[in-house]
């Protein structure tokens, strides 16, 4: 099948690539950079250059593709806000896709975005739900609640290497998932008919508050965190300030989600209808415990090949 992929660089979008082109799909990928993409071109895909606020772009991109996966959003250090890119954006690549004649769409949600609508991106993506719902797209929605790698920068490198980390509110309990597993859901729903117009949650095994994540790391590292808190308060107070310059949109918008992570909400759903949809095994599903050992295990074999090249003066820097 000829798939169009849609955020390819992405930390999910380039997982979907690989496990597209393993499965023998002939693979196109969407990137606003070809320079920056070369890996992708070399595990085998076709690159188009294109933008998802560039209709011209997306009709060339399209052309001769059975089916869409979208897995793009708009990036923490983006000037383009979220409504930009998640819903006019999208909008243009469903305008685009209907006159290309291209109904098969894997679009990813988020997990119970309905009820946190006062976050934006958490709202968009509840909108963009309820249109695929009534619209003639042969639509497959995926709702995720995280993605293990947002966590190597936010606990697993602070903890190994004595820096801060930051926590705000009573911490809510997500069921992160590798999103090398989230792409097999993403891929396995272009085989499998039955999945046309269902919205399925694809979460890991376990859900997890930032404490215990915390506590994880410590066990694996051996190392005490320098945990600092941030109330709830102090986070509206930031996204009132942000909210007043435009150049703050994007921030303003991750802060509202930083509320939702940080008061008290579970992230997490039964995923026994979706292995029975996808026809996947949950025993090949990575559990959080083994991605961080994994992760913690190559970066000190590594850390620990660099050492013979360095300074007594430097080797003292090593968090080991």
């Amino acid at each position: 099948m000829k798939v169009l992929i849609v955020g390819a660089t992405g930390t999910l979008g380039r997982q979907v690539v690989r496990r597209c082109l393993d499965q023998g799909h002939d693979v196109r990928c969407l990137v606003r950079s070809p320079r920056k993409a070369g890996f992708l071109q070399g595990w085998g895909g076709e690159l188009v250059q294109g933008d998802l606020l560039q209709m011209d772009s997306l009709d060339h991109a399209l052309a001769g593709c059975e089916a869409v996966i979208d897995a793009a959003t708009a990036r923490v250090d983006s000037e383009q806000s979220v409504y930009t890119v998640d819903w006019d954006g999208k909008l243009n690549l469903f305008r685009s896709m209907e006159a290309a004649g291209i109904q098969r769409l894997v679009f990813h949600s988020i997990l119970k975005a309905g009820e946190h609508r006062s976050v934006p991106l958490m709202d968009i993506k509840y909108c963009t739900e309820d249109l695929l719902r009534h619209s003639h797209f042969q639509a497959t929605v995926l709702q995720v609640s995280g993605f293990m790698q947002g966590l190597i920068s936010q606990f697993a490198i602070p903890v190994l290497d004595s820096q801060n980390v930051w926590v705000s509110g009573s911490g809510s309990s997500i069921a992160y998932m590798n999103s090398q597993d989230v792409a097999r859901f993403a891929v396995a729903a272009l085989e499998r008919p039955e999945t046309i117009g269902a919205s399925l949650p694809t979460v890991g095994p376990k859900a997890w508050t930032s404490a215990e994540v915390i506590r994880l790391c410590e066990s694996l590292t051996r190392k005490e965190a320098r945990v600092l808190k941030v109330s709830p308060f102090i986070i509206k107070v930031l996204r009132s300030v942000v909210s007043l310059f435009e150049a703050g949109l994007n921030v303003d918008d991750r802060l509202a989600f930083a509320e939702v992570s940080g008061g008290g909400a579970c992230l997490d759903a039964p995923m026994e209808e979706s292995y029975h949809a996808f026809g996947l095994d949950p025993a090949d599903t990575t559990t959080l415990d083994t991605y961080l050992k994994e992760y913690y295990d190559t970066i000190i074999r590594r850390l620990r090949q660099m050492q013979a090249d360095l300074s007594k003066e430097e080797r003292k820097r090593l968090p080991f």
